[in-house]
C-alpha cells in the first residue's frame, strides 16, 4: 500500500515528492479508484487544510475517487505567483498520473487562491482532442467526443469555493477594506509587500515584459496555455461563494457575476443543505452574446467586465452560501472549504455528475 495506514477503513499514503493522498481501500483494493480528483489549497495554505474533505470523498465514494491532496504550494510558496504556483501544480498532477496507470478521470476542487492555481495547471495539462474525435464529431456532433483531456485523463468536475475569479482590486472585492476608494487603491499600490508576486496578479498590476495581467491571459487560450480550452473540457464547472461574512474574498469575484447580477437570497433553500441560500445554472454565453455586453456603471471597470465576459463563455453552475447564522460567521473564507464537505454538498454533486458511470 505503499507505505500507507489504515484508519477508520481509510487507506491514507504518502506520494513520492510530498503529496498526500487518500482512497477507501476497506473490503476492496484501492487501484479500482478510477477517478483522480486533486485539491488545491489556498494562500498560506497547506494539504492538511483537505484532509476532512479527502476523508469525505474516500468514505462515501469508495473504490471510485484516488484524493491527491496538493503539497507543492504551501505557505509562503503560495506567494510566488500564481503562475509559478500553477507550473508546480501542473507538474505534481503528471507525475501522479504517471504513478497511476489506472487513471482515467480527472477532477479539481480547489480553495480561495487555489482556484486561480487550479484554473492556470489545467491550461498547462490541456491536450486537444485527436484528429479522428474531431472528425467524428463534425459529422455527428457529438460535443463530447470533440473535447479534450487534462493530462490524458477525462475532465469531470471543476469546483471553486471563495476564489477570486475576478481579482481583488474592484470595488469591495476585498470587503475587510470596507469599500473605502482610498483604501482600496493603496491596498493596490502596497499590496506586493505582503503577498509578493501573487498579490500583483490578485489586483492585476502585474506587467510581465509588457504582458497583460496574468488574470486576463487566462480567459483565453494564451500561448501555450490553453486555459480556456481546459475549462471548456469538463463536464461540470461549480463556483461556491459566500454571500456574506467573507472579509478575504468578495461575493462578486467568487460567484463571476457583476454586481447588477447578483441575486436576492433567501435564508436557506432547504434542511439538507441549510447553508445554500442560492443556486443558479448560468449557460454559457456565445462571443455574440458576450461582445455586446456593456460595462454598468456599477462599480465593475472594464478589466473585471472583460474576466466577466471571458469567464461566462462556459456554463457555470453557481451556488451561494452563507453562515450568517452560524457562529463561525466570521471566518466563513475557511468554514466554506469545510462545510460543504460536511454536509457532502460536494461530494453528492460527484455522485450527480457521473462519477460511477
Amino acid at each position: 500500500m505503499e507505505n500507507g495506514a489504515v484508519e477508520n477503513g481509510v487507506c491514507s499514503s504518502e506520494s513520492v515528492n510530498g503529496g498526500h493522498e487518500s482512497w477507501s481501500c476497506k473490503d476492496s483494493d484501492s487501484s479500482s479508484a478510477d477517478h483522480l480528483v486533486v485539491l488545491v489549497n489556498g494562500i498560506l495554505g497547506s494539504a492538511t487544510d483537505w484532509k476532512f474533505a479527502a476523508e469525505q470523498f474516500v468514505k462515501v465514494l469508495p473504490d471510485k475517487v484516488f484524493v491527491h491532496c496538493s503539497e507543492r504550494n504551501v505557505s509562503k510558496l503560495t506567494l510566488d505567483g500564481v503562475d509559478v504556483m500553477g507550473e508546480r501544480l501542473a507538474e505534481e498532477v503528471i507525475e501522479v498520473i504517471q504513478r497511476k496507470p489506472n487513471l482515467r478521470k480527472i477532477s479539481f476542487v480547489a480553495h480561495s487562491v487555489g482556484g486561480l492555481v487550479a484554473r492556470y495547471a489545467i491550461g498547462r495539462l490541456y491536450r486537444p482532442p485527436k484528429r479522428e474525435n474531431l472528425e467524428y464529431s463534425s459529422s455527428n456532433r457529438s460535443e463530447e467526443d470533440s473535447r479534450g483531456t487534462i493530462g490524458g485523463l477525462e475532465a469531470m468536475n471543476f469546483i471553486t469555493s471563495a476564489t477570486p475569479h475576478l481579482g481583488s482590486r474592484g470595488h469591495k472585492q476585498v470587503p475587510f477594506l470596507f469599500g473605502v476608494t482610498a483604501i482600496e487603491k493603496l491596498a493596490s499600490l502596497v499590496i506586493h509587500l505582503i503577498f509578493r508576486r501573487t498579490g500583483q496578479h490578485l489586483f492585476m498590476n502585474d506587467d510581465d515584459e509588457g504582458k497583460p495581467p496574468l488574470l486576463k491571459r487566462m480567459i483565453e487560450d494564451y500561448g501555450d496555455c490553453y486555459f480556456m480550452s481546459a475549462l471548456r473540457a469538463f463536464r461540470h464547472r461549480v463556483a461556491y461563494s459566500n454571500v456574506g461574512y467573507d472579509h478575504i474574498v468578495g461575493w462578486r469575484t467568487s460567484c463571476i457575476r457583476r454586481n447588477s447580477d447578483l441575486p436576492k437570497w433567501e435564508d436557506t433553500l432547504n434542511e439538507k443543505y441549510p447553508h445554500v441560500v442560492y443556486e443558479e445554472h448560468c449557460k454559457a454565453y456565445d462571443d455574440e452574446h458576450c461582445e455586446s455586453t456593456s460595462i454598468e456603471d456599477d462599480g465593475s471597470d472594464k478589466l473585471e467586465e472583460e474576466l466577466v465576459t471571458g469567464l461566462s463563455r462556459v456554463s457555470w453552475d453557481k451556488v451561494d452560501v452563507s453562515f450568517h447564522s452560524c457562529r463561525q460567521r466570521f471566518a466563513a473564507h475557511s468554514v466554506i472549504q469545510v462545510c460543504l464537505f460536511v454536509c457532502n454538498q460536494d461530494v453528492s454533486s460527484f455522485e450527480a455528475s457521473g462519477i460511477q458511470s
